[in-house]
């Protein structure tokens, strides 16, 4: 078995020297005839993201191109206008991070701005805190926060780490449309915070957003230090290297510069039409064949570096809100999809590797090495041995106790973390979805089920304002669920009413609920008229 495998890794091994990146998937047990069987899919593949790459309407819900691939290289961009865009924001995020930097910007009370507080949620948040783990927490230009939830607990804690510092604390409020609640409730929160602290919030502010939204609105209306774009051809879960991504990661010291050349040079690299060399290619032909191109097997993925946790997070919205559709092209019903979960090694020997091992083998795992250990000196822990040895150890002790008990993996590295080689990451994933949604027949680039999800919680929002409406009315009396549900004709979902009133009431809301014989059989109401 050994020896085979050692064959396996010679003919499989994918590499870029340049970019200090393999890809192994010598730990995949496909046949050798799977190029073969595959070859008219990827001609279709590849011949989808060339259209991709010239501007064709890839989002035909909303009638937009999809042009992540143009922000590393403006030169593909369709047009002269969209060409321009892309290199005069580059531009711009260097000048206003050199005054910022250099301390030309500063705070209303002429401090330094020290702090970024990035106010965001998806696409707006995952890849900035990736980045600011990889590399702007090594950089250390400036401390980084974020709000990236709507949980008034979690802000408290962000403003709670910042502490007196919020005068020197630049916000970042990012949000395409302008109307993404949870960022609108973000920035409320925020500005609340600078209000309390006698602090004119939009001397501290920047926004990225798209051009016109209700956020470039009061930006442009109260005077914020800057406004960077958000274009309509840039989605949220692929905009780490638009102002999105690399705004904060310059202000944190990332040079930019390297983060677009490494994810260019990957595009260059994916381009090649024999999948054998081509490591986006072999990627989604990997993930199809493990999943037999229905997503039956989950993606596990493990990397070994602490700079990298946050990688299954970012991933799981780049791949699950790309893949995961209920129909594909021809609007059949296909439920596709590849679930996406993971944490770090090697904290996972102690925690589910028993389950990958031993357990359902409804997956297959993507490992992520690092070569490079650390800066500096490299103490060992054991005579000839380093800390780096055991974390290397672990995960080769892993990846073959896995293959032993017939469960697949594949393995990525790099040489070490630097701009270039995490750029070039970014874009190998992108590349992958690409083409594993051609390999389908889904489209990668609409997500319909998340807005349905908006929809539904701005109707559950709307039953709770219909509540406290008639209880308010009706000040003084209280009600069971059903004589509530009734005239709010809310019948067929008593349970949502319930949880709106007893999250009101738990929180001192105005609403006052007076215990039944069970938690259920309650009254609820107002003892005066709630003045809003």
């Amino acid at each position: 078995m050994k020896s085979n495998l050692w064959q396996r890794y010679q003919d499989f091994l994918i590499t870029s020297k340049t970019l200090g990146i393999t890809l192994d998937v010598s730990h995949m047990k496909f046949s050798d005839t799977i190029f073969e069987e595959m070859e008219v899919p990827f001609k279709k593949a590849f011949a989808e993201m060339n259209s991709l790459e010239k501007g064709s309407i890839a989002n035909p819900d909303e009638n937009r191109m999809v042009g992540h691939y143009w922000l590393r290289n403006a030169a593909l961009a369709p047009n002269r206008e969209i060409k321009t865009a892309i290199e005069d924001n580059i531009s711009k995020i260097k000048e206003f991070t050199a005054r910022i930097h250099e301390g030309l910007i500063r705070s209303e009370n002429g401090k330094r701005f020290s702090k970024i507080l990035l106010i965001g949620i998806g696409g707006s948040a995952l890849g900035p805190q990736l980045v600011h783990q990889a590399l702007g927490s090594y950089q250390r230009k400036m401390d980084f926060f974020i709000f990236d939830n709507t949980d008034p607990d979690g802000m408290d804690q962000v403003l709670k780490e910042i502490g007196t510092s919020l005068s020197e604390t630049l916000v970042l409020v990012i949000s395409k449309s302008g109307g993404t609640r949870e960022t609108r409730n973000g920035m409320l929160e925020a500005q609340h915070a600078f209000q309390k602290a006698g602090l004119d919030f939009s001397k501290h502010c920047v926004a990225i957003t798209g051009d016109g939204s209700p956020l470039f609105q009061v930006a442009k209306g109260e005077g914020w230090l800057e406004i960077f774009p958000m274009w309509d051809w840039v989605g949220g879960r692929t905009s780490q290297l638009s102002a999105v991504g690399l705004l904060p990661a310059a202000l944190e010291g990332v040079d930019i510069e390297f983060l677009l050349a490494g994810a260019a040079e990957m595009d260059a690299l994916t381009r090649q039409p024999e999948v054998q060399h081509n490591p986006a290619a072999m990627l989604a032909l990997m993930w199809y064949y493990a999943g037999e191109g229905r997503g039956k097997k989950d993606m596990v993925i493990l990397p070994y570096k602490d700079r990298l946790t946050s990688l299954s997070r970012y991933l799981q919205q780049l791949i699950m809100e790309s893949l995961g559709k209920e129909k594909n092209k021809s609007g059949e019903v296909v439920h596709q999809g590849i679930a996406v979960y993971g944490n770090k090694g090697s904290t996972d020997q102690h925690a589910y590797v028993q389950q990958l091992r031993d357990g359902l083998p409804n997956f297959f795992v993507t490992f992520l090495q690092v070569l490079k250990e650390r800066e500096g000196e490299l103490p060992e822990v054991e005579p000839g041995t380093t800390s780096g040895d055991y974390l290397q150890g672990f995960l080769l002790g892993t990846e073959q106790a896995l293959y032993e008990n017939d469960r697949e993996s594949l393995t990525i590295t790099l040489n070490e973390i630097t701009a270039t080689s995490f750029g070039a990451l970014i874009a190998l994933y992108e590349r992958a979805v690409g083409f594993y949604a051609s390999l389908v027949n889904i489209n990668a680039y609409h997500q319909p089920g998340v807005e349905a999800g908006k929809k539904a919680a701005g109707s559950v929002l709307a039953l709770q304002s219909k509540a406290i409406e008639y209880l308010n009315e009706h000040s003084g009396q209280f009600f069971t669920l059903d004589q509530i549900a009734s005239p709010l004709a809310c019948q067929d979902d008593i349970r949502v009413l319930f949880k709106l009133l007893e999250t009101l009431s738990h929180n001192e809301r105005g609403i006052q609920k007076r215990p039944g014989t069970t938690v259920f059989n309650g009254r609820y109401g107002v003892e005066k008229q709630i003045i809003s």
